[in-house]
């Protein structure tokens, strides 16, 4: 399996080259190139990179190897035991326990973790097809992913559910020690994997429009195919990605042109009409490096990437630490439960830092004598003009005929359609914490200030104790809980939100009454036909 798209532009298609921009606005890629020598040398070796190429890197094994992966897994699957039975006492008038917005790689080993915690009447909705959910089949466009490979993911505690599990059975004994980092499409076929060994089911395009509270219950407003309807629940499990958070953070200048013209790396980028096309991508990020590569794979006759500093940051780059509180792998978990300070300069300093580009994405497009980079540059007075885009770069006018915007996403849950009858009633950070002067942020000020189980607190004195029914599994959770919530390294919070979930619904299936009257009752006496032949008749004798 390849990347749809993936290809090099051979020799014979390959226009000449432009002249390469003068000044301190480009950088010559040769030049740039020679800078990452030695650096160069720490990301793929020559072996390495060849088992991440897409055909060998995605091979599904040969049919023998797929016969032992699955009786692998059966054993495995065994040798953990049946799911418990559904312990939750069931309430009348509820249609499900928990509702888990999402079928990715999280709402898939959410829901498989509240199975086996023994919590029935748990269902996943996903707007996407079948297939489709996600984004490592549609809007990821690296070639490997960000993260270390040894990572514990979504298998948490069953080794032989894991990444490295499936790899290594399907492709030889030393195919993951040959790997620098898990190709991306390989991670895509291990999830829809694991979504199948654990007989997790998914109700695809299905879209949540609102949630609409009922006492301590949830009245959930779906739509299926065009078909309304009306569900309830006790929880629902926010586990819808980056783009759930508020959506793309897309520049105003980019908004004000005609569509056709422009997109988002959140979105499908048109990548079947960029052959002979120049492409300008805003933004100096992962994504937007990935969006140059699959841009120049595609034929384009020039990408011109703007970036607003002066330097691209790089792992090992001067500029690229991290927060002072981040880094333990071990210990991430417990990043929600810091002080609210220390939160919120974690979040500072990481908003206030470089997003780092991976060694291999930057050499992808550097293998491009089509690729220009621009520092220090931006876009101004950018208009449609000829059936092209227009826009002023440093003094300079330069044309376009697609604009792509690498340039992350914002967090305003304000914007997310299915929250807006109950938006005014989530706590914020700016409702609960007063930065030290100097430290403000209006980006920090919209996270909202979650719970230690990632639920929704109330406003003020709003009184709408239905919000800690809504746990809150995506980029929105960032400021709370450290770390980007969504990602695979935050699969590590998975058995905290589980259990919280499983404790909610256990106590709240109490019944003081019928407590009571088990209390209230006599202990039962027991018929002694099993032991009875063994009994010794008390002595007569005074005891010595």
């Amino acid at each position: 399996m390849t990347e749809k798209h993936n290809r090099s532009v051979r020799p014979d298609e390959q226009v000449p080259q432009t002249e390469v921009d003068q000044g301190s606005s480009a950088m010559d890629r040769r030049r740039f190139v020679n800078g990452l020598g030695l650096l160069a040398a720490g990301s793929l070796t020559s072996s390495a990179a060849v088992a991440q190429t897409g055909e060998a890197a995605t091979a599904a094994g040969s049919a023998e190897a797929v016969a032992v992966l699955e009786q692998q897994t059966q054993r495995a699957q065994r040798w953990a035991g049946r799911d418990p039975g559904d312990w939750v006492r069931p309430r009348a008038g509820v249609d499900h326990n928990v509702v888990i917005v999402g079928g990715g790689q999280s709402g898939i080993a959410l829901a498989y973790g509240l199975r086996r915690k023994g919590v029935g009447k748990v269902e996943v909705i996903d707007s996407a097809a079948p297939g489709q959910a996600g984004i490592w089949r549609s809007v990821a466009r690296m070639h490997n992913l960000r993260t270390p490979k040894a990572i514990i993911g979504i298998e948490r505690d069953n080794p032989m559910l894991a990444f490295r599990a499936w790899y290594e059975t399907l492709n030889g004994s030393g195919a993951f020690n040959a790997l620098d980092r898990i190709p991306r499409l390989a991670w895509a076929d291990y999830v829809d994997w694991f979504q199948q060994v654990t007989a997790t089911t998914v109700r695809y395009r299905t879209r949540l429009l609102e949630i609409e509270p009922q006492g301590d219950l949830l009245r959930l407003h779906l739509e299926t195919e065009g078909v309304r309807r009306v569900e309830t629940t006790r929880k629902v499990l926010l586990a819808n990605g980056y783009a759930a958070a508020g959506g793309a953070n897309v520049p105003g200048f980019m908004r004000s042109l005609p569509g056709e013209f422009w997109t988002h790396t959140s979105d499908q980028i048109p990548l079947d009409t960029l052959a002979g096309k120049v492409v300008g991508v805003v933004g100096a990020g992962s994504s937007a490096f990935d969006a140059a590569a699959v841009a120049l794979e595609s034929g384009a006759v020039e990408v011109q990437l703007f970036n607003r500093r002066s330097f691209v940051g790089y792992p090992g780059g001067a500029n690229a630490s991290g927060p002072s509180d981040r880094g333990h792998a071990n210990a991430r978990e417990m990043e929600g439960d810091l002080p609210d300070v220390v939160r919120w300069r974690n979040f500072l300093r990481g908003d206030r830092s470089i997003a780092t580009v991976p060694l291999d994405s930057i050499e992808r497009v550097m293998a491009h004598d089509q690729f220009r980079l621009h520092l220090e540059s931006s876009l101004a007075n950018v208009d449609v003009d000829g059936g092209q885009i227009v826009a002023n770069v440093r003094g300079e006018t330069r044309r376009f005929d697609q604009l792509i915007a690498g340039t992350g996403y914002q967090i305003n849950l304000s914007a997310q359609p299915e929250l807006a009858g109950i938006y005014d009633s989530i706590a914020l950070w700016r409702d609960r914490y007063e930065p030290e002067s100097g430290e403000g942020s209006v980006a920090g000020g919209m996270h909202p200030y979650l719970g230690a189980s990632f639920e929704f607190l109330p406003r003020g004195d709003s009184g709408a104790e239905y919000l800690r029914n809504i746990h809150c599994f995506n980029l929105s959770a960032r400021l709370s809980f450290g770390m980007p919530i969504g990602d695979i390294p935050s699969s590590v919070d998975h058995p905290r939100l589980i259990a919280t979930i499983a404790r909610d619904l256990y106590a709240e299936s109490i019944d003081t009454g019928v407590h009571e009257r088990f209390f209230s009752s006599p202990l039962a006496t027991y018929d002694p036909t099993p032991y009875e032949s063994a009994v010794q008749p008390p002595s007569t004798e005074a005891a010595v």
